[in-house]
């Protein structure tokens, strides 16, 4: 059995030059998000990757207590299928490597870009679609998607995420999504911790009204 007190987080944030104006709101933002994961009950470990058109792990497997600030380091163009391939599969590989009770029970993978696909030349929409709906189906990953400059839930929609998971936010609001996205994995970590099957709840039309534009 997979440990249950046990979340593993995967972040893919977007460090293309778009990112460069909302840089500060976006490391601000993380810095809240892991503060409020510190303060959740149960064990967390985090795996942060960004990409522009490559890929780059910047840590893996690290415990939520010792969690570095964040340098977004803005640069470059969006391969978001390449880094997504990239990130799920080596992620695959080592939780597959594990013995099942050091596995974690719950795996959220959350990405974050403020503009659209324009440099993958590996993976194609379509097998993104299939890699996260057979990960979410299967090994019962949750996957957040929060997109600026387009409208997400569509873009989610089609590489996988379920709409509820998906939301879009205005550049304005970088750090208020990130800590929404944050807000999402705290419930469904302390829901958990009673209930194994618990869902993450979804995004409320209010909380889409207030990070938009």
């Amino acid at each position: 059995m997979t440990d249950q007190l046990l979340t593993q987080i995967y972040v893919l944030l977007d460090r293309s030059g778009s990112m460069q104006s909302i840089k500060s709101d976006i490391e601000g933002g993380f810095a809240a998000f892991i503060e409020e994961q510190r303060a959740i009950e149960g064990d967390c470990r985090v795996t942060l990757a960004r990409f522009d058109d490559h890929y780059e792990e910047v840590y893996a497997d690290v415990a939520v207590a010792e969690v570095p600030p964040l340098s977004l380091e803005p640069r470059g163009s969006t391969a978001l299928l390449d880094s997504m391939g990239r990130l799920i599969t080596d992620a695959g590989q080592r939780l597959a490597a594990l013995p099942e009770e050091r596995r974690p029970g719950t795996v959220v993978v959350a990405i974050m870009t403020d503009g659209l696909e324009n440099a993958s030349r590996e993976w194609t929409r379509e097998a993104i679609k299939s890699l996260v709906e057979q990960q979410t189906n299967a090994y019962r990953w949750q996957f957040l998607y929060m997109g600026a400059d387009q409208d997400a839930i569509e873009v989610g929609a089609s590489i996988g995420v379920a709409r509820d998971y998906a939301v879009t936010y205005g550049r304005g609001k970088s750090a208020e999504a990130m800590r929404a996205n944050g807000a999402k994995i705290s419930a469904l970590r302390t829901a958990r911790l009673a209930d194994p099957a618990a869902a993450m709840p979804a995004f409320t039309a209010e909380e889409r009204d207030e990070l938009a534009d």
